[in-house]
């Protein structure tokens, strides 16, 4: 067993124009007064990383590193949320998702797509460059306008959808391994990508390729009223990353899982600060540490009561006091009497 690695903090949410959250440097010396020690790195934010840059300078990770390090912290992961959703986007969501891509590739859906899939190879030679062994993204869609099958999906639509995505992720997790680095998949709604069943056919689709790994967030799972701790039976294997992010489901008569296009307060299912939803992160954290999970707890603050602000100095202190430090000898051990094959022998009544 290991001991999970935190408290840290995913920056994407933090960013901003005022001071201290408008650069690297400053938010990073913010997030250490609040406890954390590492700090995961949103790519499409400028204000934090040159991705291009970075996969071209090792001079220029060794940099960033200095800034993050000089605030007493860690580099966890980078995160390509973003241009991982534009790896494959249907038809019918390019102008929602043109806003994800620089304006030179809008509206022309070919090129954005090219343009992710160079992203997320920068941020395999970048990862590498800055000594990391694990990425965070999503994985795009091409069926979830078919999540519900109303009208019925045709036959093979699965199988060809599933066959489509992989295509286009095999070159990219292919220069992840060539990187030394596992591509984790945040498991999300929206996504291909969105349960576990979802998963085993995308990885059976790539030839059960060796860096294709996920980002464990029980939110989703509370929202999906999926079985979040039996995942962790079933994928630990998997399980490369981790998101400690707090969620509550409170269905009425009225609205259920799909939340009735309700905004975010009024929905059954909605993301909470850390220990303000239901999930039982006592029992995550004991079944992450018993599987050997060996890498960060990271928070991914959202919430639509709580100020982001007041949820990070929560979340610091609520992933500390939930990180197990591991036992390196069993409890019983005081009462052991030794190794004696022959005394064994005569408890089993062989002699």
């Amino acid at each position: 067993m290991k001991t999970i690695k935190g408290p840290a903090i995913f920056l994407a949410q933090f960013m901003g124009d005022q001071a201290p959250f408008d650069n690297l440097k400053t938010i990073c010396k913010w997030a250490a007064s609040l406890g954390y020690v590492g700090v995961q790195i949103p790519t499409w934010d400028a204000r934090c990383i040159d991705l291009e840059k970075a996969a071209e300078s090792k001079d220029y990770c060794d940099e960033l590193k200095g800034i993050v390090e000089s605030a007493g912290l860690q580099i966890t992961e980078l995160s390509t949320h973003l241009q991982g959703q534009l790896v494959a986007v249907h038809p019918a969501y390019n102008e929602l998702f043109d806003g994800f891509a620089p304006k030179s590739v809008r509206g022309n859906a070919k090129e954005r797509t090219a343009w992710a899939v160079q992203q997320l190879k920068n941020a395999a030679k970048a990862s590498k460059n800055l000594g990391l062994n694990a990425h965070a993204t999503f994985s795009g869609a091409l069926m979830w306008h078919t999540v519900y099958p109303w009208p019925q999906r045709p036959a093979g639509l699965v199988e060809d959808g599933f066959a489509e995505l992989a295509k286009r992720w095999l070159p990219i997790l292919n220069a992840f391994d060539k990187a030394g680095v596992d591509v984790c998949y945040e498991i999300h709604p929206g996504e291909d990508l969105h349960d576990g069943i979802t998963f085993e056919r995308f990885w059976e689709a790539t030839g059960k390729h060796t860096r294709c790994n996920i980002l464990y967030d029980p939110s989703h799972f509370v929202l999906q009223q999926l079985d979040y701790l039996q995942y962790i039976d079933f994928y630990h294997q998997f399980i490369k990353m981790f998101h400690v992010k707090d969620a509550e489901f409170n269905p009425t008569g009225k609205s259920g899982v799909y939340g009735g296009y309700q905004g975010w307060v009024d929905r059954p299912g909605r993301f909470r600060s850390l220990g303000d939803g239901q999930v039982d992160f006592q029992s995550i954290f004991s079944k992450l540490t018993q599987y050997g999970y060996e890498g960060w707890a990271v928070l991914e603050w959202e919430c639509c009561i709580k100020h982001p602000e007041q949820g990070a100095a929560e979340g610091a202190p609520f992933i500390k006091d939930h990180i197990i430090r591991v036992t390196e000898k069993a409890f019983d051990d005081f009462a052991a009497s030794g190794k004696d094959q022959k005394f064994n022998k005569r408890v089993l009544g062989l002699i």
